[in-house]
């Protein structure tokens, strides 16, 4: 397995890392990728596996958010276990979807009885907060393997939720999101819905594992999943009717990428299509500490999905950056030695945690008229020797200004500075080089912007 890693770290990443976007976060661990789309922006829910995790140790859900595919910042954890206060642990595999203005976040959770249960928690705003409407789970069937939903709204109006782990369940949702109508239904684990698994495995006939993610493209419904025997792959299987039966269609993706899980999804987005998923590639990942990765999906004429491999991720953005905003610092295309972290005075920020650590921005658009100011919140609890560098097209690019950091004595305390620069104009990718003498937390970083 360190083996797998480290070959796809220095592939993906060359030695700075420079043309990488995968993993698609780098500041913290990221599992369960849950892709939605409102409005013109994509957002994503993730898990969150804690760091030097030995099992899976996770215990809040976070969200990102993109409008180009490359750039995406970090908005912090929206939902933890504890918000719900009957659970007592396992902030597993999430799903996030919209219904008449409401988000409705379904969670797998660990009750006070030790029973596993899918829950739902309600917000006015994809950024939360989020509450929990029942005090209980909403759906449970066996206490044991509820875990992983996806919910689809279908185009009558009908939503479905899917989940389980060795078996695949599903209930007819009301419109109200929050309750069900009618029995809890199992799919049938048939070799012609999800093809035969070779040897004797208790419980588990076919390759379908966990990880159900329920999509409609046409007239044609898709159940993507992750499969096994471990490591798991990605396949799926289609039907006309989002309630089966259904029909295995093959693998997506196969079992690579440094993890032992891996857990699919995938949604349309701006005239293309995405499939989100989870591999270990990120230094120390592995099983425990896996990182979110995106890449285009290819259909067939007849629907059948293109089989694909983890590649360095997505190099063309689908816009550019406009520098002219406060932009937060923790909006990253890519980058390293850099980690991300939160408190109630400024909400998500990043800190620096070696020298030479760094982050790359992508196709940010100076315009024609160009900037000749830049301005950043900062701080740091070093009294010598901190340095934030501005520079174009690589870490050793052209150097628009340097920083000293001045001394806050803390994340909580920050410091407003500016300079002025060369006149910059065009389309560039944008780099923030960190230097500090002392080893350890070299500086804190909350937002930037350009001006005239």
């Amino acid at each position: 397995m360190k083996h797998s890693i480290l070959s796809f770290v220095l592939a993906t990443t060359g030695i700075l890392g420079a043309n990488a976007q995968n993993p698609i976060v780098q500041t913290m661990y990221t599992a369960d990728p849950a892709p939605m789309v409102y409005g013109d922006k994509l957002y994503l829910y993730t898990s969150h596996d804690e760091d030097n995790s030995t099992w899976f140790v996770m215990n809040d859900w976070k969200l990102y958010t993109t409008t180009d595919m490359v750039n995406w910042t970090d908005h912090g954890v929206v939902l933890s276990y504890k918000d719900f206060d009957w659970a007592q642990k396992n902030a597993w595999a999430p799903q996030c979807v919209e219904r008449d203005g409401k988000f409705y976040m379904y969670v797998p959770v660990t009750d006070r009885n030790n029973k596993e249960g899918i829950a739902v928690a309600v917000s006015d705003s994809p950024y939360g907060p989020f509450i929990d409407p029942l005090g209980k789970h909403l759906v449970q069937k066996s206490g044991w393997g509820d875990i992983d939903p996806t919910v689809f709204v279908d185009d009558d109006g009908q939503a479905y939720l899917y989940w389980g782990n060795p078996d695949c369940f599903y209930v007819k949702l009301n419109e109200d999101m929050i309750s069900y109508s009618g029995e809890i239904q199992a799919v049938p684990m048939t070799e012609a819905a999800f093809a035969r698994r070779d040897g004797n495995v208790k419980n588990r006939p076919t390759l379908y594992e966990e990880g159900p993610w329920l999509y409609k493209r046409r007239d044609l419904y898709y159940l993507l999943w992750a499969g096994g025997p471990l490591p798991e792959h990605i396949g799926y299987s289609t039907s006309k009717s989002p309630e089966g039966p259904w029909q295995y269609g093959g693998t997506i993706m196969p079992a690579e990428g440094g993890s032992f899980t891996n857990h699919p999804g995938i949604i349309d987005y701006k005239g293309k299509t995405y499939l989100f998923y989870h591999n270990g590639a990120l230094p120390g990942g592995g099983g425990f500490t896996r990182s979110v990765c995106v890449d285009e999906v290819e259909f067939n004429k007849d629907g059948t999905i293109k089989p694909m491999k983890m590649t360095p991720g997505i190099t063309r953005p689908l816009e550019t950056l406009d520098p002219y905003r406060k932009v937060e610092a923790e909006t990253i295309a890519f980058s390293e030695g850099v980690k991300a972290s939160q408190n109630k005075e400024v909400g998500v920020f990043v800190s620096a945690m070696k020298d030479n650590a760094w982050i790359k921005v992508r196709h940010v658009d100076f315009r024609s008229h160009g900037a000749s100011k830049f301005t950043a919140r900062i701080g740091t609890t070093h009294n010598a020797g901190v340095t934030m560098e501005v520079r174009l097209g690589s870490a050793d690019g052209q150097l628009l200004a340097t920083f000293k950091a001045p001394l806050t004595g803390g994340d909580n305390r920050w410091a407003l500075v500016s300079a002025e620069i060369p006149k910059v104009t065009g389309v560039h990718d944008l780099y923030f080089v960190f230097k500090g003498e002392k080893p350890g937390v070299s500086m804190y970083f909350d937002y930037w912007m350009f001006s005239k």
